[in-house]
């Protein structure tokens, strides 16, 4: 009788069902085609309608917020972006954020800062974004979105002033370099990445530059870092890897064997290069004229040097 009881009580319990994935992809679609006002219908329409959001349902908000800035819709922009910061935080403090900085919670939590950062400058208001990023990258530093935050700052911020100190203790190739090696010549600081299609690509427009401004008092300097793998992700321990970047990538580019490649991630973390490459330019007095994350064509490039010279 008991068990009778149970199983029609059972029988009138609703099973708990599985909230449907966040239509992330389509969002992301819908931003970079700048339809932010599908954007948000879309997300609105799809969420959850109770509850708290996942760091999945966090990132397809966050996507809102970007299409909103990638449109110009700066109103779009800060309120879900805002809102998406709000809960990212939130939830960061009982979900401590993923070393994988792919991973959903952090692009939330980044993104939805970075779009912030950008509002404020979209309204004339630089000081208050780099007020706003310096406040939250001190408050995330030694997290997986340290890099990106800094990046973000560095575009508001690093133009102008002393270039930073290089980590150079460890070569992959080149002469020793010291700080007093990067004076006195005009120098484009090229960070790249072994994985990085780009990267492969702006070789040998910066073999070019130097071939033809060497002599003028150019040079360039390439800091990479190690990653925990290698061809097709492979995973790999530092011996490994190090020898994998030497043997596959610098003793085989023309570039890369004849210029310093200093290792470090402490580099990246302190140049913000969550894009790669990131092209950093210095006058001959040490001071940053040009901070880029992501290719340059040529063009750009001989321009910019030659401004310097």
């Amino acid at each position: 009788m008991r068990f009778s009881i149970l199983v029609l009580f059972a029988g009138l319990i609703p099973p708990v069902s599985t909230a449907a994935a966040p239509p992330t992809q389509k969002l992301k679609a819908l931003a970079f085609g700048k339809e932010p006002g599908q954007a948000q219908a879309l997300f609105e329409a799809s969420r959850p309608p109770a509850g708290p959001l996942s760091a999945e349902w966090l990132e397809a908000m966050s996507w809102v917020g970007r299409a909103g800035a990638i449109a110009g819709d700066w109103n779009l922009a800060a309120e879900y972006a805002e809102q998406a910061l709000e809960l990212s935080e939130s939830l960061v403090k009982t979900e401590p954020l993923e070393q994988d900085p792919n991973a959903p919670l952090p692009i939330a939590l980044g993104a939805a800062i970075e779009t912030m950062g950008k509002f404020y400058v979209a309204k004339d208001d630089p000081g208050r974004a780099i007020a706003f990023l310096r406040k939250k990258l001190a408050r995330h530093a030694g997290t997986s979105i340290e890099t990106r935050l800094n990046k973000n700052l560095l575009l508001l911020d690093l133009e102008g002033k002393p270039m930073p100190v290089l980590e150079t203790g460890e070569l992959l190739t080149g002469r020793g370099l010291s700080g007093s090696d990067l004076r006195g010549k005009v120098t484009l600081f090229f960070f790249w990445a072994h994985w990085c299609s780009d990267c492969r690509s702006q070789k040998p427009v910066l073999a070019a530059l130097e071939r033809r401004f060497g002599p003028r008092g150019f040079r360039v300097v390439a800091p990479t870092r190690l990653y925990g793998y290698i061809e097709r992700g492979r995973n790999a321990n530092p011996e490994t890897e190090r020898a994998y970047i030497t043997k596959a990538h610098v003793e085989k580019n023309a570039l890369l064997r004849e210029v310093p490649v200093p290792l470090s991630a402490g580099n990246f973390v302190a140049f913000g290069v969550s894009t790669t490459p990131t092209l950093v330019l210095v006058d001959r007095d040490g001071v940053v004229r040009l901070y880029h994350p992501g290719q340059m064509q040529e063009a750009e490039l001989v321009r910019r040097v030659e401004e310097l010279l």
